[in-house]
């Protein structure tokens, strides 16, 4: 099983992200709308969402309580069968029974059918069976469901155990942004004044696009979003242009980023160059050779893919490699954009004039380039089409016309 560097702080983190992204499980099922993480004082974290709560009837080959068997079996959670999660996140597919295990103890509370369920784990270990500790909350004649886990990484295995605010906060906003409509809370209580950070954003990953450009002068006034679904894979993207030089492109499938990219990048590079090479050459006179970099210069993209059984180039999922995703991302942008251009003249002429000045810039940074690396003083002189730089070394059998 594989959690991350345990030196660094990357699994270490991770741990909090895998709880985290069986509440997001929740969400997308539509079950659970509040997620709570808390950075207890004495060192441990406790995670609790608002979902159905951890299933604790018998499992029937193991004949022990199934929330025991989540929580210690690998690859026993709900997203390994079909029926449970349509889309699910996760990064490593081993979720909390590796957290219990690299826990010094964790503590998992279920509410669920009007009862509250507890069970306590010690290094991976059942330390309490399960058992029914009290009763539920009940409003408007429905009881409360949901699962709170707290945990307390252990010193064997992690050389630092300190939290990172900062990490957790960037991680969590991420998910808040591409999951429209959920109220992520983040608490600190282990200064002497409570730090709380409250994430819910009901415009998505628009709202992600103009969080990453703040500060920055933006072409177009408001992001390009669309959204659609085709052969089970839904394609939600948001772009914005700036007068930057440098791509700042996000990629997602199931919550998780791919930071090597993937089909879904690629997808979307080939659908925005094709739009935009088409638009220059109906609509202007240029005559300039457009690039995809030059369409992508100063750009701000976030593109979000969900889709059953993502296949990925590594366990640590940096780069997707699913290939149907790449044509279905690829003739959804293509057409979203060509729509957008024709519904927008004046936007996308501010956009064109940017990329047009961008090729410019290539082009006299080519020339630039092949002038700076010629061998002799006399080829930087440009001379007629009849006249030739001389090519004999020998001055002897070399003349010099001065006229």
């Amino acid at each position: 099983m594989y959690i991350g560097d345990t030196d660094d702080g990357s699994g270490l983190h991770q741990m909090i992200y895998e709880v985290v992204d069986n509440s997001i499980d929740e969400a997308l099922a539509g079950f659970c709308s509040e997620i709570e993480v808390i950075l207890n004082a004495d060192g441990t974290v406790t995670v609790a969402d608002d979902g159905r709560g951890i299933p604790i009837d018998v499992h029937k080959s193991e004949g022990v309580p199934a929330a025991q068997v989540i929580m210690t079996e690998l690859h026993a959670g709900g997203k390994f069968d079909q029926n449970s999660y349509k889309i699910s996140g996760g990064l490593h597919g081993v979720g909390v029974s590796v957290v219990n295990a690299l826990s010094k103890y964790l503590d998992l509370e279920i509410n669920r059918d009007g009862k509250i369920y507890f069970i306590c784990f010690e290094n991976g270990s059942v330390k309490k069976k399960l058992k029914i500790i009290g009763e539920s909350k009940k409003s408007s004649n429905t009881f409360f469901t949901g699962t709170k886990i707290t945990f307390l990484p252990s010193t064997n295995t992690f050389k630092n155990i300190d939290f990172n605010y900062k990490n957790i906060e960037k991680r969590l906003r991420e998910l808040a942004f591409l999951n429209t409509g959920i109220n992520i809370i983040l608490k600190d209580k282990r200064a002497a004044k409570e730090v709380l950070t409250n994430f819910k954003y009901d415009g998505g990953i628009n709202e992600y696009v103009k969080f990453l450009n703040e500060g920055k002068n933006i072409i177009n006034n408001n992001p390009i979003f669309y959204s659609s679904k085709k052969n089970n894979v839904t394609v939600e993207c948001s772009l914005q242009w700036t007068d930057s030089y440098h791509e700042n492109t996000l990629c997602f499938t199931n919550n998780i980023s791919q930071r090597d990219g993937g089909s879904h990048l690629a997808g979307f590079r080939g659908g925005l160059t094709r739009s935009v090479v088409n638009y220059i050459n109906k609509n202007t006179k240029s005559s300039n050779n457009i690039s995809g970099d030059d369409a992508r210069e100063g750009l701000t993209c976030v593109i979000s893919v969900k889709l059953p059984d993502p296949k990925f180039s590594s366990q640590t999922k940096d780069k997707l490699v699913s290939s149907e995703v790449r044509p279905v991302v690829e003739s959804v942008s293509l057409e979203k954009l060509e729509q957008w251009m024709e519904e927008n003249p004046s936007e996308i002429k501010k956009v064109i004039d940017k990329v047009i000045e961008a090729s410019n810039a290539r082009e006299a940074a080519r020339k630039a380039r092949e002038l700076t690396r010629r061998k002799t003083g006399l080829e930087n002189s440009s001379l007629p089409g009849k006249l030739a730089d001389c090519q004999e070394k020998n001055p002897e059998f070399s003349e010099l016309f001065i006229v």
